[in-house]
Parts: C-alpha cells; sequence; structure tokens
C-alpha cells in the first residue's frame, strides 16, 4: 500500500522575480535625459512604421471593432484611422500595425524582441485613460508620462531578455510583451505593488506563443500581429486585476506546475543586471532597411556591394556571408520562401535584393519582386558561416555589436573586397549618424498617409521636446485622425 502525502496549500510569498519587477514600476525614477531622448525618438520610429503599415491590405484587414458599429464611451483612437475602439482591442490594432513591416526597434540578447511592441499597450491605453478622465473632471495623462513608461516596458523586456532564451525551449519572444506591458498597464490603472505582482502573474501563466509561425516551414502572417496579440492580452489581464482578480503568488517557481517547470527546463530565470534604464538608451533602431536586424549590417554591406556587382550577376561563382550564430540559426534559409512574412526573415534573400537592386524595401518581399529570378539564382550561390568573433562581441554588455560580411567571388578568379560592418545604422554608436536618418524616415510615413499640413503638425510636436511632453495623451491622438 502506498500512502499519498497531500500537497500543502500555503500560500508562498510572490516570487522575487515578480517582486522585483513591481518595485521597480512602482518605486523607480527615470533620471535619465539620453532615455527620455531615446524614447521620444522611439514612439516616433513606431508610429512612422504603423502608418506604413496601413498602406497593405493584408494589414488592414485585421483593423476595427470586432462588432461592427460598436460605439465606446472614451473609445481609443487608433492612429492613421478613424477607429474609436475600446482599449484592448486599440491595443491589439495599434501592436499589429506596428511591428507589420519588421520596421520598428529591436533588442538583441540571448533573446530577440522588440520592446516598442509595448508602446501599443501604453499609448492605447493611455488614450482610453485621458478621455475618461476629462470627462470625470481630472487631469489626463501626458506624453511626458508616456514616454516614461515606454523606457520602463523597454527595460523590463530588456533585461529579461539578456541572459534568458525564450526561443531556445521554442517559446516566443511576445512573452515578453505582455510581461513587460502587463506590469505598465496595472500601474497606468492605479495599481498598488500588489496588484502589479498579480498581474504579472497572470501574464506568466496564460500560456505562451510558440516560435512556430518564425520558422520554416511554418513562417508566416502571425509574427506581424503577434505582438499585438500579447500586448492587448496584457491589458485585458491588468484590467482583470484591476476589478479585484486574484493573483498567483509562485506562478514562476512552483514545482511541477510553475513556469520554471513546465516551460523553461526547470531553470530560473539569471539576471544580468538591476532594472533601470540601460534597455532604452541601447535599443536598436530600424532606420533604412525593414529587415530582421540580424541582417541589417548585411545589407548595409550588400548595399555597398551593389554598384561593384550589378552588372555581373551572370558572372558571380559564390557569395561568401559571414555572421553572427543567432543569424546563422534563425534566418539563414534555403529552399522556397513562400510568402512576405517567409522573406524577410531570409537572410539570402535580404541580401540578394540590394546586390540586384541597389535597395531594400517592404515592397521587395511582395511576390511582384520575389518572382525575378536573378534572387534565387543569387540564393543558390550564397554560403553562409559563423565567426565566432560576432558571435562574442553580439553578446558583449559593452559591444552588442551585429557584425556581418560579404564578400563577392566571379567566375574569372576576380572578387570584391570584403565589406565587413559590425554596428547598424540604429546603433547606439551611431546616434548621430542615425537620428537624423530616422527623422526623416518618419516625416516620410506621415506623408504617406496625411495631407501636408497634419504630417508637419504631428512632426513639429515630435520634434519639440518641451511641448511634446506637455501634450495630454488624447490630443496627441486626435492629430493622427484621418
Amino acid at each position: 500500500m502506498s500512502l499519498h502525502t497531500a500537497d500543502a496549500n500555503i500560500r508562498p510569498d510572490p516570487d522575487p522575480e515578480l517582486v522585483a519587477i513591481a518595485d521597480y514600476v512602482c518605486d523607480y525614477e527615470v533620471h535619465s535625459q539620453e532615455a527620455i531622448t531615446t524614447a521620444r525618438h522611439c514612439l516616433m520610429d513606431s508610429l512612422g512604421c504603423a502608418m506604413l503599415a496601413l498602406q497593405y491590405p493584408e494589414a488592414i484587414k485585421h483593423l476595427g471593432p470586432i462588432v461592427p458599429g460598436t460605439v465606446v464611451p472614451h473609445g481609443a483612437r487608433v492612429p492613421g484611422t478613424q477607429f474609436v475602439l475600446d482599449p484592448v482591442k486599440a491595443v491589439w490594432d495599434l501592436g499589429a500595425l506596428v511591428r507589420w513591416l519588421d520596421f520598428n526597434d529591436t533588442w538583441l540578447a540571448a533573446e530577440w524582441g522588440h520592446p516598442s511592441d509595448n508602446m501599443a499597450a501604453i499609448l492605447g491605453l493611455g488614450d482610453y485613460l485621458a478621455r475618461k478622465a476629462v470627462a470625470e473632471g481630472c487631469a489626463p495623462l501626458t506624453m511626458a508620462e508616456v514616454l516614461r513608461y515606454m523606457v520602463k516596458a523597454h527595460e523590463i523586456q530588456g533585461v529579461l531578455a539578456l541572459e534568458n532564451s525564450f526561443n531556445r525551449v521554442g517559446l516566443d519572444h511576445v512573452v515578453l510583451v505582455k510581461v513587460a506591458s502587463a506590469a505598465i498597464a496595472a500601474r497606468m490603472l492605479g495599481a498598488s505593488k500588489e496588484q502589479v505582482i498579480d498581474t504579472l502573474s497572470q501574464a506568466l501563466v496564460d500560456g505562451q506563443a510558440l516560435r512556430t509561425y518564425r520558422h520554416a516551414p511554418n513562417t508566416g502572417s502571425r509574427k506581424s500581429w503577434a505582438a499585438g496579440d500579447a500586448a492587448s492580452r496584457a491589458v485585458r489581464l491588468a484590467m482583470m486585476v484591476d476589478k479585484g482578480e486574484m493573483g498567483l503568488p509562485s506562478v514562476l517557481s512552483a514545482p511541477h506546475w510553475g513556469f520554471y517547470d513546465v516551460l523553461f527546463g526547470g531553470q530560473k530565470f539569471v539576471m544580468q543586471r538591476d532594472y533601470g534604464t540601460y534597455v532604452m538608451e541601447n535599443v536598436l533602431f530600424k532606420i533604412s532597411f525593414p529587415a530582421e536586424f540580424h541582417a541589417q549590417t548585411a545589407v548595409e554591406c550588400a548595399m555597398q556591394l551593389h554598384p561593384q556587382v550589378k552588372d555581373r550577376l551572370d558572372q558571380i561563382e559564390r557569395i561568401e556571408l559571414t555572421t553572427q550564430e543567432s543569424a546563422v540559426r534563425i534566418i539563414s534559409k534555403d529552399g522556397p520562401l513562400h510568402n512576405p512574412a517567409d522573406r524577410d526573415h531570409c537572410l539570402q534573400y535580404m541580401v540578394a535584393v540590394p546586390l540586384i537592386f541597389g535597395r531594400l524595401t517592404a515592397a521587395d518581399y511582395e511576390d511582384s519582386v520575389a518572382s525575378d529570378p536573378r534572387i534565387d539564382a543569387l540564393r543558390e550561390r550564397m554560403v553562409v558561416r559563423e565567426d565566432p568573433r560576432y558571435t562574442r562581441d553580439y553578446l558583449d554588455p559593452s559591444k552588442r555589436s551585429i557584425a556581418n560580411a560579404i564578400q563577392v567571388f566571379f567566375k574569372d578568379g576576380t572578387s570584391t573586397d570584403r565589406i565587413e560592418i559590425e554596428y547598424p545604422i540604429g546603433h547606439r554608436r551611431r546616434r548621430a549618424e542615425g537620428i537624423p536618418v530616422l527623422e526623416r524616415k518618419f516625416e516620410a510615413a506621415l506623408r504617406t498617409r496625411f495631407p501636408r499640413v497634419q504630417a508637419q503638425r504631428i512632426l513639429d510636436l515630435c520634434q519639440d521636446p518641451g511641448r511634446l511632453a506637455a501634450t495630454p495623451v488624447h490630443r496627441f491622438m486626435d492629430l493622427f485622425v484621418i
């Protein structure tokens, strides 16, 4: 006869990892002017990406209320549209638009991701709360507060990603969007520290997205709306806790049933540093090319080589691509590419297009360009290998390079120079060079959606830090109604 020992039903203290995030969200004061300035540029860049996405029917088909004709008191606006939605769906829509073209900011570490995916939760919920506050005779949330919340959301997602690889256990990085957005949304709703912890626990127990939709042979458009889905779920969970929903204090550490044992191979999160402003200060902008970030410097290399190879494409014997381990693992692909989502996560495709055309735009992932037989012909001649130094420098917190090198060899025995670029234009080390280009990218994106005067009004406000900071969130969002 075997004896059964009952589980001890003693409510534990919250997991310390949850407490650390809640302490940061509730108590930390953002004083770094560099972080606030970068957050302002992140705001501009993310909204610019959203405006560009509105040119694509596959993106806009997802927008709008679940039930057509729904009227929402104090509803949140979806920038670039006339939609007024409940905050959960508004966050979904904005999050999908920001991420659709794979052109918003990036964070690369043990885990990858796009910290500006959290902006949808902050801006969508902030718009709703500002309108509600005005209706109740209270002071509305301002854009200064939005920027500070953005810094904290970036930090939570990015610091958790430094040493913890979710992709290696098959989970998608949007779990970190859900966690970061949940913590910030809870605080925006007025949550106590205990309620922030409860909200975080709900985000972690929620079940997490698999990376299936990012990898061959299943790469597809879900990767373009997964972050919006995670951010909207975070807001929904925060609103539930605001109504009194309880938390799960040992959601990470509970034996057998907790996140660590079920989803993380029994390993605990490793924390490299305390939460502060490091991530926003070091975030990577995709400025020139809508390409998966591990390929950004490869595309820059290919652009430099274009004049040397454009008239000799049929004479190319092989193309040697040298890159980091992460790029080899996630974006090096042979064989057919079935859709734009497949192509913008293929290192070889992203190199072939600029070698041939001297450009790489979102339109270059569409079938009309991909059908050019020269692209696959070049892909077949590419050899990809890892340089261990590139991998080391990629993981070095003092460098965080994303190096690539390309050399083209011709059938007659000649070759191009070997072009190596270690830091892309969106890197912190190239801010002085990159920010003017980022601002031009934002201005051009605005002009794809708005009349000239309206676009200029938005641009002028975003380039005036003091005036932007003082602007109520709902007034800012009103500028984006078309």
